[in-house]
C-alpha cells in the first residue's frame, strides 16, 4: 500500500513505516500530524486518484526530526567584469515517519 501526498509544494511517495523529509511542518518532535492533501492510493489491486485530490482520505504521521539540511554554496560569476558572489544556504527540514494511511 502506497500514496502519493503533497506538501510544501513537491509530491512524495509514501508507505507505512517510511521516513519521509518535508519542508518545515510547524510541529514538535513527537507530535502526530495528518497530511489531507492525498492525490493518489494504491491498496493491492485498486487504484484510486483524486482530481485533483481525494476526498476522505488522510496519512497519518509522527514528526521524528526538525533539523536543517546540508550548506549548499551559491556562486555567481560574470567572467571579464570583475563580479563574484558567493553566498551559502541551509534549507528547514520536517522529517516524518508514516503511520497510517487512513481511506
Amino acid at each position: 500500500m502506497y500514496a502519493v501526498i503533497k506538501t510544501g509544494g513537491r509530491q512524495f511517495k509514501v508507505a507505512p513505516g517510511q521516513v519521509v523529509r518535508v519542508g518545515k511542518l510547524e510541529a514538535e518532535v513527537g507530535d502526530a500530524v495528518s497530511l489531507a492533501e492525498v492525490l493518489l492510493v494504491k491498496d493491492g489491486e485498486t487504484l484510486k486518484a483524486g482530481t485533483p485530490l481525494l476526498t476522505g482520505v488522510t496519512v497519518s504521521a509522527t514528526v521524528v526530526e526538525q533539523d536543517r539540511a546540508k550548506k549548499i554554496i551559491v556562486f555567481k560569476k560574470k567572467r571579464r567584469k570583475g563580479y563574484q558572489k558567493k553566498q551559502g544556504h541551509r534549507q528547514d527540514y520536517t522529517a516524518i515517519k508514516i503511520t497510517a494511511i487512513n481511506l
